[in-house]
């Protein structure tokens, strides 16, 4: 079974959101359960600090020897940074999905939409109904 940290907040599409160091800020990324799902991340193309975005919107592209995925905003927000670790090192997603392979990090401006994510155990639930094709 994939890793589901408890403190974080996930979406249906398998994006993370880690509560940052800085309050209002969150690190995003993609689950362990996506990330191998996608298989060996060979890309990733990612927004450049200062781009502001909707929830639900693209953020980025996730490229995997066997296919391509996009990258959602999990809440609205400011890109404060990007890992530009992942330009030369994406296989990171992989290694350390919730560490070094986190993607970017955002200053959300619609705090409220964060009681919309799932919390772990509904990301489990979700995960479990997805291997089992419900």
């Amino acid at each position: 079974m994939a890793t589901v940290p408890n403190s974080y907040r996930y979406t249906k599409e398998h994006e993370y959101l880690k509560p940052a160091d800085k309050e209002g800020e969150f690190f995003v990324g993609i689950t362990d359960y996506a990330q191998g799902e996608l298989g060996d991340i060979v890309y990733v193309e990612l927004p450049e600090p200062g781009a502001r975005v909707e929830r639900g919107q693209v953020l980025g592209t996730i490229e995997a020897v066997k296919a391509v995925a996009e990258l959602y905003a999990p809440i609205s927000g400011e890109v404060v940074a990007r890992n530009e670790r992942l330009r030369d090192e994406p296989q990171l997603v992989n290694q350390d999905p919730y560490g070094g392979g986190w993607m970017v990090r955002l200053r959300a401006t619609r705090p409220e939409e964060l009681a919309e994510l799932l919390d772990a155990d509904a990301y489990r639930a979700h995960i479990a109904a997805a291997t089992q094709g419900g």
